[in-house]
């Protein structure tokens, strides 16, 4: 994977949506009141955002948008994200069992 200025931009603001995206569900569902409300706003905010960027990298001819292999950029993130989030839960892990033990 080259790493350049807008893969980089590109797994910003995806992570950014999906993150909007969940909370805003999140605070929907669990929210009250005004939180609801609120997390409609913050999800509809994601959605928006996802999609015009979306848009802009896989869709659209206008440079240098056009130029992003975004799928690529978005399926590698995802596969180190995992990698990140396995290796740290199994530090973790470790960690806990030699402070619980001793």
């Amino acid at each position: 994977m080259e790493l350049d200025i807008w893969s980089f931009l590109t797994v910003i603001i995806f992570v950014f949506a999906l993150v909007m995206m969940v909370a805003g569900i999140f605070s929907a569902y669990f929210g009250a009141g005004k939180n609801r409300a609120y997390g409609g706003i913050i999800f509809a905010v994601g959605l928006i955002v996802g999609v015009i960027w979306a848009y802009l990298v896989g869709y659209s001819e206008i440079d240098p948008f056009c130029s992003v292999p975004a799928w690529d950029v978005m399926y590698d993130a995802l596969i180190y994200l995992i990698a990140v989030l396995f290796g740290a839960l199994i530090a973790i892990g470790i960690f806990l069992v030699v402070v619980l033990k001793s």
